[in-house]
């Protein structure tokens, strides 16, 4: 049973565990206040109770779902990459889009901020 992101990474060779923590490190670097956690399976980040982004490592691909909502709200700079309702298809033989990560991740906290806010007064 995995009980943390080291027991998800552990089962992959040095080269994805390698791409799996900069996704980690640039998510944690945006919501340093997420907690990390395991949910279907896959590494997830809560933030304010909600889950935020899950990140996944396939044969081909590392999955990013942050939901449908910035799958369309980022779909001209996604355009690049295979996407489904709440997923994104990162290559392995490509570069982890850095800078995308930190926007969907920044739009996610901003939106989960917003909903929390507005149900809370």
């Amino acid at each position: 049973m995995m009980k943390n992101f080291e027991d998800y990474f552990s089962q992959f060779d040095s080269e994805i565990k390698k791409k799996l923590e900069t996704i980690r490190t640039e998510i944690k670097n945006e919501i340093p206040e997420g907690e990390e956690c395991i949910k279907y399976l896959m590494p997830t980040f809560v933030f304010q109770g909600k889950n935020m982004i899950h990140f996944a490592a396939f044969t081909n691909h590392i999955g990013l779902y942050p939901g449908p909502e910035a799958i369309s709200f980022y779909e001209q700079e996604l355009s690049n990459y295979k996407t489904s309702k709440g997923a994104i298809q990162i290559p392995l033989d490509e570069d982890i889009p850095l800078d995308l990560i930190k926007k969907i991740v920044r739009h996610g906290k901003e939106r989960i901020l917003k909903t929390t806010k507005t149900t809370n007064k």
